[in-house]
């Protein structure tokens, strides 16, 4: 798939996630009223915490077309690890509350059966479908623009199937055997699994807001196309930090001071597109020295 506009491909994939995401919830919350099952607002929790993600990430991707401004001249990315701070909040305490309810059920020998497990298990089988539907369009979007922001979410909606189909086997082993104790299992094993994801995300925002470098393997990447560069006799403090999807880049090369300022400036104008064509989500400033004068 080719498309001279990746920007407006990128933008379609966040508004799909955006649309699938809340008809997800409105999906879950129904199946939730009519089952009760612990296995089901678990999943509903999860597509809450994506519908919030995917508005997240639909922001950066407008933030990513619009340019500095004054008052922001390194741009808003920041504002993706702000909402990605609250995210992990609100995950963790849902988590938390979704594995105590599980918790009391089990001891419980009291414990309501589940109901309609028929609509519930039509309602998740849908979920599944709709999130299968939007990780293809997603996959090819990512391919096509190289995008690491919908590359990311489409990788959290990967991970949200599995959740979707332990709730449909929850469902029918309520039905078919009567297990309704399973619902309990599986509300928990599903806790465990959003608070894991909660804490995962939370650590990358509050990394990225304490300035925290990019992935070695980037800076090794750097590195590599610096030193390789035609012109190029070595460089030094090559420093990144990073800011939601960005990765800020800067980095000392070293020239034949003989050479004119044009020469110079056209060395490291072709290493910076070599960089940003390598790492599009970065944002490259290169410091031009004379060799063995650092």
């Amino acid at each position: 798939m080719s498309d001279p506009h990746p920007v407006r491909l990128n933008l379609t994939a966040g508004a799909a996630s955006v649309a699938v995401a809340a008809l997800l919830v409105a999906l879950k919350l129904w199946a939730l009223g009519e089952t009760g099952a612990l296995s089901v607002a678990a999943s509903l929790a999860d597509s809450a915490m994506d519908l919030m993600i995917s508005l997240a990430a639909m922001a950066a991707l407008i933030y990513a077309a619009k340019p500095a401004d004054e008052d922001h001249a390194f741009g808003h990315t920041s504002a993706e690890d702000l909402a990605a701070l609250g995210q992990a909040i609100f995950i963790l305490i849902a988590s938390g509350v979704i594995a105590f309810a599980a918790a009391q059920r089990l001891l419980d020998p009291s414990t309501p059966q589940l109901q309609a497990q028929g609509r519930g298990m039509v309602a998740m089988a849908l979920s599944v479908v709709l999130t299968l539907g939007l990780v293809w369009w997603q996959g090819r979007v990512a391919r096509a623009t190289g995008s690491r922001v919908v590359a990311a979410d489409r990788l959290h909606y990967l991970g949200d199937l599995l959740p979707n189909i332990g709730a449909i086997v929850s469902l029918w082993a309520s039905s078919a055997y009567g297990m309704g104790q399973i619902d309990s299992v599986v509300a928990i094993g599903a806790a465990v699994m959003l608070a894991l994801g909660a804490l995962r995300i939370g650590k990358g925002a509050f990394d990225a807001l304490m300035d925290r470098r990019a992935d070695p393997a980037i800076i090794a990447g750097i590195g590599r196309i610096a030193a390789d560069w035609p012109g190029v006799h070595g460089y030094h403090d090559l420093k990144t930090r990073t800011a939601g999807s960005r990765i800020f880049v800067n980095i000392h090369i070293e020239l034949d001071g003989s050479q004119t300022l044009r020469e110079a400036h056209d060395i490291g104008a072709g290493l910076r597109r070599a960089i940003l064509n390598a790492y599009p989500q970065t944002d490259v400033i290169i410091h031009k020295d004379v060799v063995g004068e650092t």
